[in-house]
């Protein structure tokens, strides 16, 4: 029970990711803080859980208002943050770069750039109050390779491990760690609509050749995410910040 009495805020809590999270966290004695956009989602996921103690917010990460709101009625409840889960986030629509449309790079910039920036400004206040806090960004493999078709979600995810970075070097008089994980494929709702988006009416076959670029020749599990989420939010990881870790069955090994 490493995170027992500890205050934990998700994002994007209602998908496969975040609910894993969720799980992994409580497993482990948290108090949890979830949000998403819709309460329907949020409490679907909640039934999962076995924490004793589950606020559910509903936001959207790319307004600034709703973030420093779920942020606020977070301290409000529980008087801290101590980990913040960093991980909602979007795909987009998929397109070559000359017929990708600005409303769709705006979306996606929104909610994974501009909504994990906010995340940080807010959630990093409050950490620098308290002198201490773990966070968390849900970045991709998306964030150190180029993919055809999703310029707008690379750019996204190269610009959060930028962030990341940047947070970190900021954080650290505070003794705050900022750490991001960099998946590759995860069995969720978001894969589905990658394949979707890649082949439209040949969805299996997508799946066979998105698992077949990855050396161990299948998608991670969103609770394989949700472990080393757990463990770089852990006094385990106390001397790591400013990384991030890939998880991606060893498809980076794969590019220099």
């Amino acid at each position: 029970m490493q995170f027992e009495n500890k205050v934990v805020l998700i994002t994007g809590a209602a998908g496969g990711i975040g609910i894993a999270a969720a799980q992994a966290f409580a497993k482990e004695g948290a108090k949890l803080a979830l949000v998403d956009l819709k309460l329907e989602p949020l409490q679907k996921a909640a039934e999962s859980l076995s924490a004793a103690d589950v606020l559910l917010l509903t936001g959207n990460v790319s307004k600034e208002e709703d973030v420093q709101k779920y942020v606020q009625d977070t301290v409000d409840k529980y008087g801290r943050i101590d980990v913040f889960v960093n991980n909602a986030g979007i795909n987009g629509a998929f397109a070559p770069i000359v017929d990708q449309t600005a409303e769709n790079y705006m979306n996606v910039l929104g909610v994974n750039v501009m909504g994990a920036f906010f995340g940080l400004k807010y959630v990093l206040r409050v950490m620098q109050d308290q002198k201490s806090g773990a966070i968390v960004n849900t970045a991709s493999n998306g964030g150190l390779l180029g993919a055809p078709g999703m310029s707008a979600y690379v750019a996204s995810k190269h610009a959060l491990i930028a962030l990341n970075k940047t947070a970190a070097l900021e954080a650290a008089e505070y003794g705050i760690r900022v750490n991001a994980v960099a998946p590759s494929g995860v069995d969720t709702n978001m894969m589905r609509s990658i394949e979707t988006n890649a082949s439209p009416g040949q969805e299996d076959s997508a799946r066979k050749s998105f698992e077949a670029s990855v050396p161990l020749n299948r998608y991670a599990e969103a609770s394989e995410i949700a472990d080393l989420m757990v463990f770089l939010a852990s006094e385990k990881a106390s001397f790591i910040t400013g990384s991030y870790y890939r998880i991606d069955g060893g498809q980076g090994a794969t590019s220099v």
